[in-house]
């Protein structure tokens, strides 16, 4: 069965050919812009690698990357058909092409949709992915001296200021770890020890934060050690109180910031992807209206063209026909080697 028949006139052929000529120039430009965005949240995704435990969430920009690239060669072409549509000798020798060009085709534009769908959907990943590697982070800020860790201590000072957070999910993460290095505690001092025989790990835990988690809005001198010792303050009652620290933790602040980025860039490749399926579409009624002229001494009879000749099932099956052929096929000469393998 025929999908989405249409008769093409001489003059609305032309017009077809040259409305998808501009449309495949704007959607080239959109695949540079597909790709620039992905490049964008490669790098702020990788600013923030010290603090991000997996790299799973690094398969949208590189989807966005890969699909923009070759949405620069897909409509590429797709200019070079619509000029060649204009003259009806020169479109028969794109006839072998145009097949695999449009599976081609349709692969990066279903994966461009995924990408979408990805930027949406990867809350939940992200937040397990701060979750670890901010705790780890928070655990190594006093490793200044250990290779590999030389910057942690700078990276999560500045992550605090730049976002107005502290800890990871709040300031209280700061009173699990010992953040104070030992090259700058004192223990002769009867204190130290005491915290540090306080518990089993023989860490020195306070009930303080780092200088990075305090709020320069807040009029009060900062508070950062002895948050929970309301005897140690004048007119202080932590629980009353409103804290002049930052009370958000560094989790929330960072999820914030990359769902937005990524919502944002997800809406935008929403638009590419619609204006690739414009053009595939497009291209599609005018290879099939253009295929009726081969040959013909009359360039400007009417003609028909279509989305599909066949059901969409049946349109699908054709391709997957081959590949899963394809497949089988290695999949028996890999059992024969192994077979023959195993005889010798």
């Amino acid at each position: 069965m025929v999908v989405m028949k249409m008769k093409f006139p001489f003059q609305k052929r032309v017009q077809l050919a040259k409305g998808l000529w501009l449309l495949s120039l704007s959607a080239t430009v959109a695949g540079a812009l597909t790709f620039s965005l992905g490049c964008i949240l490669k790098t702020e995704l990788l600013r923030r690698a010290e603090v991000m435990d997996n790299s799973n969430i690094h398969v949208v920009p590189n989807t966005l990357m890969i699909v923009g690239l070759a949405s620069l060669g897909i409509n590429y072409f797709a200019s070079k058909i619509c000029q060649d549509a204009l003259d009806a000798g020169q479109f028969p020798r794109w006839k072998n092409f145009l097949k695999p060009y449009f599976a081609i085709s349709s692969f990066f534009t279903v994966l461009m949709l995924l990408a979408v769908i990805m930027s949406f959907a990867m809350t939940g990943s992200l937040e397990f992915s701060l979750k670890v590697g901010l705790r780890n982070g928070i655990r190594f800020y006093k490793d200044t001296d250990t290779p590999g860790r030389c910057f942690q201590k700078q990276n999560i000072d500045y992550l605090q200021m730049a976002f107005e957070c502290c800890g990871n999910n709040d300031f209280r993460d700061w009173f699990e770890v010992q953040w104070i290095s030992n090259r700058y505690l004192d223990f002769n001092s009867k204190e130290v020890k005491d915290r540090i025989k306080s518990n089993v790990d023989g860490r020195y835990l306070v009930d303080g934060v780092p200088f990075s988690c305090c709020n320069p809005t807040s009029p009060r001198p900062c508070i950062q050690y002895q948050l929970t010792n309301n005897t140690a303050h004048y007119n202080y009652d932590y629980q009353t109180e409103e804290l002049n620290i930052y009370l958000r933790g560094c989790r929330e602040a960072l999820v914030n910031y990359y769902m937005g980025l990524m919502n944002t860039i997800g809406t935008a490749v929403l638009s590419v992807f619609l204006l690739q399926g414009s053009v595939l579409v497009s291209l599609r009624f005018l290879q099939t209206s253009m295929e009726a002229v081969a040959g013909q001494e009359n360039t400007e009879i009417e003609t028909e063209g279509y989305l599909l000749e066949k059901g969409v099932k049946e349109t699908v099956m054709e391709f997957v026909d081959p590949l899963m052929k394809f497949l089988l096929f290695t999949n028996k000469v890999e059992e024969g080697e192994s077979t023959s393998a195993a005889t010798t």
